[in-house]
């Protein structure tokens, strides 16, 4: 019986088989040996063991419990031994409670926090024969036993292990809270290392700007804990599509790096250079860095994956092409240890401050956190296959174009340079070339099939002159697609130019493919509006796309805004839109410092605006005629204003810089108006529209101020600081204008801090100097919104935690003042004041589609007086879509909130009522102030219908106070009114007083003692009135009559001899010497760079 209740249980033991020693009598030889025999085999602290064993000598007899989970092996986690010198050659059993760490056997509670997850237990026990002197000693080793066994304990999961009994009594609320989630398991989130790092395609025009990507911590603990084992031996994955266009022109340009706290390079920064080859750089833990570079290059013009492996100090690198075909594949070994922490800095695809981007086009990246994987392994497929076919075939198509342009031009070159010499010895041929037909290739080398291909391309050529002075064969290319692109445009912008939009759109493909990237915009909007042609949403991607790529602003601002609102299929993703609007926003900057260019500044105009609309003017318009009166006789309000509009282009105003500086000059020396003198002092320091005079601007600047003008203190710290490098000086004067409150100022503060430069403080110092930059940004500053958009999408700095979303915003706000869309709105407007409807509708889509919440409102309301004109030529409902995006801004109307609560209420066209959208866009109408809100929401209670609470509470009305919809009504009622103009009557005031009338009369007129006491009085007033009447009656006779008469003759007809002829008030432009100056009008602002 004995036998049959344990032979299962003894000897060796593992997972998979159970060895079995069977006990044997005791022979003369008395063998050591020992069993361990337990009957409930789980890792628990009432598990007990029965140890049987037997010496031969004095022994100490030893047991221990090694524990191991996913990172840590052979733990001791229970050791117990006794010695045993009396009981020799006798077997003896001991009966042994086992007893573990409380975080191995009891789940998680207010005291035990984080339980371990046992992977495996092993009990092992050993006989040695020791002497009792050394009993005390260390513990005997498991190898060097006489007699030896182990067994194998299953590990309970957390939480199906029982909680622990303290012993101790909780406050009353700890214990409820403790008992609201005693029995509560928590789901483990849903967590994998594999990350889409970019599902979209991303252009990239080889600029300082990126993609910036931050990962955190991981949320699952145990994958958490596997990353930071990994810090020292990484184990990752990058796979990244890509279409080069180019190698890099410099010798570095960013394909993906990793830039940690400290601003520094880190593990890994993949980079590709001139030649093409792949460079790679891992920061090591010693903390110098380590590059190689593979022994191929990259293929051009071609979709392609690279595919990046790091395990421990082994780099894999591999090429595959579309079919998933490997092109190249090369490993690096390396015996150094690399540092790898993806936590403690942001990684960055394309370019950056640190280093211009690669000139390609990024497809899906994907990104393992923990994992090496190999390609075959690798999930990262082609999304939009569509649109990279189209990539791939656009630049198939534009380098034949490209080649039948450079060639025609260079044949009709060559044939000038020949025939050139004959014209000088032959007068007529001389007057031929003059006054005669321009040079053209009639006999064409190229044949008939690409002839009738590009049949339109060869003829545009035919007509055009090729006798400029030679330049680079790239810019010529570039010049034949700006020519093409004028003569579309000039058609379009006639009186019935957009029916001419069938047949431009095959001219704009040819100037696009030239290089002329206006036109790739142009088709992007063409495309995707339906604007002349059918929509097309492959092609408008792709001209967006390849416009991009080439840098044009207009279509780098549609891609911001699409991916920041995510419409029109364009994904939501902030971080690819900052990488758009941060690109232009860098650029506007500079913009603003190069007089040259068609720019024009950005204002906000409105074409409901009946008043703005009047002060627009021209070189010949009154107001402009006015302003110029007004400056010649010495006015200093009107000479500033006036070299303002010359200088920025405003108000309908041509920009003319050298008029400008007349202007200014004059003012600065007749008036001695310190503003005018700054503005002088300026443009002859930078030279803008005058020869630059630095002696004569820094008086000007120290008389400035002297006067007491902050910019002009500014002004003097930015001359000690670019032109003799003394930086006290410098700060000094910064100091002084900051305190005044010029964020120029502020900004320079900062760029001294930043740069380690300011006086008495050695080092950087990046905190002191981002607070300055916030500072400048909150006045306005461009330089100082563009590094606090940074801090926000990189989220390295402590006092600016990331936060993409208002990255875009501030980035959004800068790239919207470019003067390049300036220009384009401004035509817009111009073409709209002359009546020249298409033109305006064109140019007015153009700013629409990046973006431009007032061109969004603008085209909306034209489409709504012309709807023949928007019907006839656009695709998609005009009135409803910019209306659509004019709410969806941050910076909206209120008019625009209540045209789409109109639509939304009454149904438009093909878009069906939802009277909750309806009555959002109400309250949000009246959140920005407007009374029509609060009515038109009074109006939808009226009706029957109720307000849903989260909007009442998003309009702050406190609902246990006005729990009735009378109660209700007044307060909405009341806000109409308090909203309202009070100087004259209203539709609120009226509604207000009806309210109140109808809430007296059903509450207190319909009372019966009200209506009694009504009765009464109205009987009393009838008996009044009818004895009156016959008393008039009995004295009305005759003689009395005759003698009222006589008393009543009149003295005078009355006062129709009053002067009606008062003077009739003209509307005239007048000047003050405090005209207010406009928050988008900067002052030339002064920055160090």
């Amino acid at each position: 019986v004995f036998f049959q209740n344990f032979v299962l249980s003894f000897g060796k033991e593992t997972l998979q088989t159970t060895a079995v020693t069977p006990q044997f009598q005791k022979n003369m030889d008395y063998v050591d040996f020992i069993y361990l025999n337990i009957l409930e085999k789980k890792v628990l602290n009432s598990s007990e063991v029965s140890v049987q064993y037997l010496c031969s000598k004095p022994c100490i007899v030893s047991l221990e419990a090694v524990a191991s989970s996913e990172f840590r092996t052979g733990v001791p986690v229970y050791r117990r031994r006794w010695k045993d010198e009396k009981n020799l050659y006798v077997s003896r059993t001991r009966q042994v409670r086992l007893k573990f760490p409380s975080t191995m056997v009891y789940r998680d509670d207010y005291i035990i926090k984080n339980s371990v997850i046992v992977h495996s237990v092993i009990l092992y026990a050993w006989i040695s024969h020791k002497s009792a002197s050394n009993y005390d000693g260390e513990q005997n080793d498991y190898q060097a036993a006489v007699a030896k066994n182990y067994t194998f304990l299953e590990a309970v999961p957390p939480f199906e292990r029982p909680y622990k009994d303290h012993k101790v009594c909780l406050q009353w609320g700890a214990d409820y809270l403790w008992m609201l989630q005693a029995n509560r398991i928590p789901q483990c989130p849903h967590e994998s290392d594999g990350v889409q790092v970019l599902e979209f395609i991303y252009a990239s025009s080889g600029e300082k700007t990126g993609i910036v990507k931050k990962f955190e911590q991981f949320e699952n603990r145990e994958l958490e804990t596997v990353r930071q084992h990994q810090i020292d031996y990484p184990m990752f994955t990058v796979s990244i599509w890509l279409y080069l266009l180019h190698h890099c022109e410099k010798d570095l340009c960013g394909i993906l790096y990793f830039i940690d706290s400290k601003e520094m390079y880190g593990t890994p920064a993949v980079f590709l250079n001139e030649e093409g080859y792949v460079h790679i750089q891992m920061h090591l833990m010693r903390g110098d860095d380590l590059a190689v570079k593979t022994s191929f290059s990259l293929p051009l013009k071609q979709w392609f994956r690279l595919d990046l492996s790091f395990k421990g100090g082994q780099i894999e690198v591999s090429s595959v092409g579309k079919n998933l075909k490997r092109h190249h594949h090369q490993s690096f070994t390396f015996r150094e240890d690399f540092y790898y922490d993806d936590t403690a800095g942001y990684f960055v695809l394309g370019g950056s401050g640190y280093v211009n981007g690669i000139e390609a086009f990024f497809g899906p990246v994907k990104y393992y956190r923990l994992n090496v994987l190999e390609t075959e392994q690798i999930s990262n497929p082609l999304h939009d296959k569509d649109t990279m076919e189209q990539i791939e075939l656009y630049y198939e198509r534009c380098m034949d174009i490209q080649e039948i342009v450079y060639d025609y031009r260079y044949i009709v070159r060559q044939g000038e340079k020949t025939h050139r010499s004959c014209y000088y010895e032959n007068y007529y041929l001389e007057m031929i070339h003059k006054y005669g037909e321009k040079s053209k290739c009639d006999a064409f080398m190229w044949g008939k099939e690409l002839r009738e291909k590009y049949h339109t391309l060869f003829k545009l050529l035919q007509e055009m002159n090729f006798s400029s002075p030679d330049g680079d064969g790239s810019d010529a290319v570039v010049e034949v697609g700006q020519r093409i692109f004028e003569k579309v445009v000039k058609g379009l912008s006639s009186a019935n130019g957009l029916s001419n939009l069938g047949s431009s759109v095959p001219l704009l493909m040819d100037s696009s493919c030239c290089g002329y990237h206006k036109a790739s915009y142009f088709l992007a909007v063409i495309f995707e509006t339906g604007l002349g042609v059918s929509v097309d949403r492959i092609k408008g991607l792709l001209y967006s796309l390849v416009g991009a790529q080439g840098n044009e602003r207009l279509s780098v601002m549609n891609l911001g805004y699409k991916h920041y609102q995510g419409i029109n299929n364009y994904p939501l993703d902030l971080e690819l839109s900052y990488a758009y609007y941060s690109n232009i926003a860098i650029k506007t900057s500079l913009d603003q410092h190069n007089i040259k260019g068609e720019q024009a500044f950005v204002e906000t105009i409105r074409l409901m605006d009946d008043e703005l609309l009047k002060a627009q003017t021209k070189e010949n318009g009154d107001v402009f005629m006015w302003l110029k009166h007004e400056a010649t006789r010495g006015n200093a309000a009107a000479q500033q204003r006036l070299a303002q509009m010359l200088f920025w282009g405003q108000q309908g105003v041509a920009k003319n810089p050298e008029a400008a500086v007349e202007w200014y000059a004059k003012g600065a020396i007749e008036t001695e108006d310190p503003v005018l003198i700054y503005d002088y002092a300026i443009v002859l320091f930078k030279g803008q529209g005058v020869k630059k005079n630095i002696k004569l601007a820094l008086e000007l600047m120290k008389k400035a101020a002297a006067k007491g003008l902050p910019q002009a203190v500014n002004g003097l710290g930015w001359y000690y600081h670019n032109f003799k490098r003394d930086y006290k000086k410098a700060a000094k004067h910064w100091l002084i204008a900051e305190e005044l409150g010029n964020p120029d100022a502020s900004y320079n503060l900062g760029v001294l801090y930043l740069d380690g430069i300011y006086p008495g403080v050695p080092g950087r110092n990046q905190t002191v100097a981002a607070r300055y930059f916030y500072k400048a940004a909150q006045g306005g500053h461009i330089e100082g919104t563009l590094r606090c958009s940074l801090y926000y999408i990189t989220g390295n700095m402590e006092d600016f935690p990331r936060d993409p979303e208002k990255a875009v915003i501030w980035a959004k706000h800068i790239a919207e003042k470019n003067g390049y869309l300036g220009h384009v709105i401004r035509k817009a407007l111009n073409a709209y004041l002359e009546l020249a409807w298409h033109e305006a509708l064109l140019h007015y889509i153009l700013a629409a589609e990046t973006g431009i919440e007032v061109s969004q409102s603008n085209l909306a309301h034209i489409c709504e007086e012309r709807p023949d004109l928007a019907r006839k030529y656009l695709a998609t409902d005009c009135v409803w879509r910019y209306y659509n995006f004019s709410v969806s801004q941050v910076n909206a109307p209120s008019f625009a909130y209540l045209k789409m609560g109109d639509f939304y209420y009454y149904g438009y066209q093909n878009h069906s009522k939802d009277l909750e959208l309806s009555m959002r866009m109400y309250a949000q109408a009246a959140l920005e102030g407007d009374s029509q809100g609060f009515f038109n929401l009074a109006l939808v209670l009226e009706e029957g219908n109720s307000i849903p609470s989260y909007i009442l509470d998003h309009l702050e009305i406190d609902q246990a106070l006005h729990s009735s919809n009378t109660s209700l009504l007044q307060e909405l009622y009341y806000r109409c009114w308090n909203n309202s103009n009070h100087e004259s009557i209203n539709p609120c005031s009226l509604a207000l007083l009806y309210f109140y009338t109808r809430v007296l009369w059903n509450n207190v007129l319909h009372s019966t003692l009200i209506y009694f006491m009504g009765t009464f009085l109205l009987s009393i007033l009838v008996a009044l009135a009818v004895q009156s009447f016959q008393s008039l009656s009995a004295h009305n006779s005759p003689g009395r009559r005759s003698e009222q008469l006589s008393h009543d003759i009149p003295s005078s007809l009355g006062n129709d001899s009053e002067d009606t002829t008062r003077p009739v008030q003209q509307d005239e432009p007048t000047l003050s010497n405090d005209l207010p100056e406009q928050d988008s009008n900067p002052q030339n602002p002064l920055v160090t760079s």
